[in-house]
C-alpha cells in the first residue's frame, strides 16, 4: 500500500472521481482502490478510463465503474448522479477537472474563457449541485473540490483560470455551510504549482510539488475534516502575503 492511502476507510465506501483521467486524479484513484473503494471513473475518454478502471480493480477496489462526463456537455451529468445514488454505503466525490490555456492564448481568443470557466467552475458547480440532495439524505460522505493558489487573487499571468478557481473555491465555501448541516463534509484545495501534464511547458515553478503528495495532503486533511487545504502548506502564508498587498503596487508587479 502507497503512502497516499487514506487513514480511515470504511467497507462500504463508493467515490466518485470527475476529471479521472488527470495525474491527481490517478493518484487519487489508486489511493482508494487500495482500501477496497469503489471508484466511479468520470472523464471524457474511455479508453483512458477502462485502463484505469482495471488499474484500480487489480489494487483492490470492490469495483471500478468508468462513466462518461464531460464538464462542457450537462446531459453527461444524470447518468453519473443515478448510477452513484443506487449505490449503497458511504457517497464521496472528488472533482479534480480544470483546464488552464495560457493567458496569452486566452488574449489572442478570447472565446477560450468560456471553456476555462465551465471546466474549472461552473461545470463541475452543476453536478455538485445535482449531487448534493443524494448526499444529504445519506447525512454522510465527503466532498474534495480541487481549486487552485491562482484563485486566492488575480494575476497577470493567469486571471482567467485564476477566476474560474476562485469562483469554484466560493461555491465550495457555501456548499460546505449547506452540506455541513447534514452531515457532509467538503474540502477545498488549493496546491500550488503540481508536476502534472498540465504544468508542461511552464518551466520547474517554486515549491512545485507532486500528484503522490497532493493526495497524501488530502487523505490527511479528510481525515482531521479541513475546510481547506493549501499544498506545499508554505502556499498559505505566501497566499495570505500576496492578498494583503494594496492594490496600487499590486498592479505594477509581475508575480
Amino acid at each position: 500500500m502507497t503512502d497516499t492511502a487514506p487513514h480511515q476507510t470504511s467497507t462500504a465506501q463508493t467515490w466518485i472521481i470527475l476529471g479521472a483521467s488527470s495525474t491527481i486524479a490517478k493518484a487519487f484513484t489508486r489511493s482508494v482502490a487500495e482500501t477496497g473503494a469503489h471508484v466511479i471513473l468520470a472523464g471524457r475518454r474511455m479508453d483512458d478510463l477502462n485502463a484505469s478502471a482495471a488499474d484500480a480493480k487489480a489494487r483492490g477496489a470492490s469495483d471500478a465503474t468508468p462513466m462518461i462526463f464531460d464538464a462542457r456537455v450537462p446531459d453527461t451529468f444524470q447518468e453519473i448522479i443515478d448510477f452513484s445514488a443506487a449505490q449503497s454505503g458511504t457517497l464521496n466525490c472528488a472533482v479534480f477537472v480544470g483546464s488552464m490555456p495560457a493567458q496569452d492564448a486566452i488574449d489572442a481568443d478570447p472565446a477560450l474563457v468560456d471553456g476555462t470557466i465551465a471546466d474549472s467552475f461552473t461545470g463541475p458547480a452543476r453536478f455538485l449541485q445535482m449531487l448534493a440532495p443524494v448526499m444529504m439524505t445519506r447525512e454522510n460522505g465527503s466532498i474534495v473540490g480541487l481549486g487552485s493558489v491562482a484563485g486566492d487573487r488575480g494575476r497577470v499571468g493567469n486571471y482567467v483560470y485564476g477566476a474560474a478557481k476562485a469562483g469554484f473555491a466560493t461555491y465550495l465555501s457555501g456548499l460546505r455551510n449547506h452540506l455541513g448541516r447534514h452531515g457532509v463534509h467538503v474540502l477545498t484545495v488549493k496546491p500550488g504549482p503540481v508536476d502534472t501534464a498540465m504544468t508542461q511547458g511552464l518551466g520547474k515553478q517554486p515549491f512545485m510539488t507532486t500528484a503522490d503528495a497532493v493526495v497524501a495532503d488530502i487523505h490527511k486533511a479528510l481525515h482531521k475534516k479541513r475546510n481547506t487545504l493549501y499544498t506545499k502548506w508554505i502556499w498559505w502564508p505566501v497566499m495570505t502575503i500576496i492578498k494583503l498587498i494594496p492594490e496600487p503596487i499590486f498592479k505594477k508587479m509581475s508575480i
